[in-house]
């Protein structure tokens, strides 16, 4: 199962202007924002992401909701966040 999964954007990536560095459960990675160019990203704001990239920008509520959420569907869950902290986009 691949889920869709609540991100805060840490920091824009100056070098890489399609990348940001955003945290997961305190798992910190790169994510590709190039879909959400015209979403005027900054840090603190809440994306959702699936297979490394943003698909749309979703407030703080909504992030909270879909991490509660997921955290309960248990070893779905999990196997995701390990698969995100084996990741690396460069």
């Amino acid at each position: 199962m691949c889920l869709g999964i609540p991100g805060e954007v840490i920091e824009l990536m100056t070098e890489h202007e399609d990348l940001a560095m955003v945290s997961v459960e305190g798992v910190k990675r790169a994510v590709n924002i190039g879909l959400l160019h015209d979403e005027d990203l900054k840090p603190g704001d809440w994306i959702l992401i699936h297979v490394g990239f943003a698909l749309s920008k979703i407030d703080e509520a909504e992030a909270k909701a879909s991490l509660d959420f997921l955290t309960g569907l248990g070893d779905a869950y999990t196997d995701e966040l390990q698969a995100l902290a084996a990741s690396d986009i460069t």
